[in-house]
């Protein structure tokens, strides 16, 4: 038996599509863990609404000029998450890496951001990180943790290396999380860099981050939008992007180097459905666009 078969069940269908596990080429999984959440919860509960969601939106994408039918994608269902943080990183660390063994792309639908970290341990070939995220999470620690959705993405530094990590769309951090950015040489965009440089200048450094790389992981933090546009997140902070820059600045780099990726920290129950809708548009965005990518090749 395999991990995914022992730490998974199946749920609603994203978008209303399936493949045999066999014959599909991206894989969905539902991560419904918000264990260390602060300020708001129910990330738990977005799994559910964001598959829900995309039921009712159309799978055609104008922008990728690709229908979301096209693509062989089989939904696995929901990791079965513990209330400790570390085992179920664990299992999803598991999950992940039997999916790549087996030539599938994960796509995981948070939860909180801490799963990522749960996501990128399940990699063992060397790949680099693109992050779109209102916050830097780079404490050491917080409230306590050491492992939480305000220090993961320093965990992650201290596994892959500072110079594999670009974070786009920042705009909330505090002292110690620049101090160490500044320290390791952490590569981040902020929103007012977006804004004064533009988008073609902005697009530039992101394509030279990405010609040094030859696999990539990308992680989606709802709350990289402003709240005008993305309202239902655990921690959100005014001042984001649109979602029309966002998608334009995500759209460019959803291409066949990214091997994995996730979406997280949407918390349903704060706005009445708007934010699951623009997390399940920003999916088949991702999904489109990769797969022109894939078939360019």
């Amino acid at each position: 038996m395999s991990y995914r078969e022992l730490f998974v069940s199946p749920s609603l269908l994203f978008a209303g599509l399936q493949k045999t596990f066999q014959e599909a080429e991206y894989a969905i999984l539902g991560v419904p863990f918000d264990g260390t959440s602060t300020y708001r919860t129910g990330a738990r509960f977005a799994p559910t609404a964001i598959r829900e969601a995309s039921l009712n939106l159309e799978t055609y994408s104008f922008r990728a000029g690709m229908d979301l039918e096209e693509l062989k994608l089989h939904d696995l269902g929901d990791l079965h998450i513990t209330g400790e943080v570390n085992e179920t990183l664990n299992r999803l660390e598991l999950v992940v890496k039997d999916l790549l063994a087996e030539k599938k792309i994960p796509l995981c639908i948070g939860g909180e951001h801490t799963i990522t970290l749960g996501a990128v341990r399940g990699i063992e070939e060397n790949f680099a990180l693109v992050s779109f995220d209102a916050h830097l999470d780079l404490r050491n620690e917080y409230l306590g943790r050491t492992v939480s959705h305000a220090t993961f993405m320093r965990r992650i530094c201290e596994q892959i290396g500072s110079d594999k990590i670009l974070e786009i769309g920042v705009r909330a951090a505090c002292k110690e999380e620049l101090d160490y950015a500044k320290k390791v040489n952490l590569q981040f965009v902020t929103v007012q860099q977006i804004r004064n440089e533009g988008f073609k200048k902005t697009m530039k450094n992101i394509e030279n981050f990405l010609a040094n790389h030859e696999k990539i992981y990308l992680t989606i933090d709802m709350d990289v939008l402003d709240p005008a546009f993305s309202l239902a997140v655990q921690n959100p902070e005014p001042d984001g992007l649109s979602m029309n820059l966002f998608l334009n600045i995500l759209n460019k780099l959803c291409n066949s180097q990214i091997i994995a990726s996730d979406i997280v920290e949407v918390a349903p129950n704060y706005d009445r459905g708007t934010t699951t809708l623009q997390a399940a548009k920003t999916i088949f965005e991702v999904l489109c666009h990769m797969e022109c990518s894939r078939k360019q090749k």
